[in-house]
């Protein structure tokens, strides 16, 4: 087996590609921060929002990524998808 090193920028740039794919889902869908966030449990958008934004370190876990597919009806997979940029 080989050992991996995985630093803090790795792990933000992971979890920066989750959050930008469910922003871009959850516009996309016309559903605010607060909708999808009483959707999956939470009684307010301020953690989903620092999530998305990985504000104060926060970022979503697998629990909230398969509530989040299944609020949004996409597949689990989608959140992982390389983000399409324009220049």
């Amino acid at each position: 087996m080989n050992i991996i090193d995985i630093n803090d920028d790795n792990l933000r740039t992971f979890y920066s590609k989750i959050s930008q794919n469910i922003i871009k889902i959850r516009k996309s869908r016309k559903i605010s921060q607060l909708d999808l966030a009483t959707s999956i449990g939470h009684t307010s958008a301020t953690f989903f929002g620092k999530a998305e934004l990985l504000a104060e370190n926060k970022h979503f876990n697998l629990e909230h990524l398969y509530k989040i597919a299944v609020a949004l009806n996409v597949d689990i997979k989608d959140f992982f998808e390389d983000i399409e940029t324009t220049n």
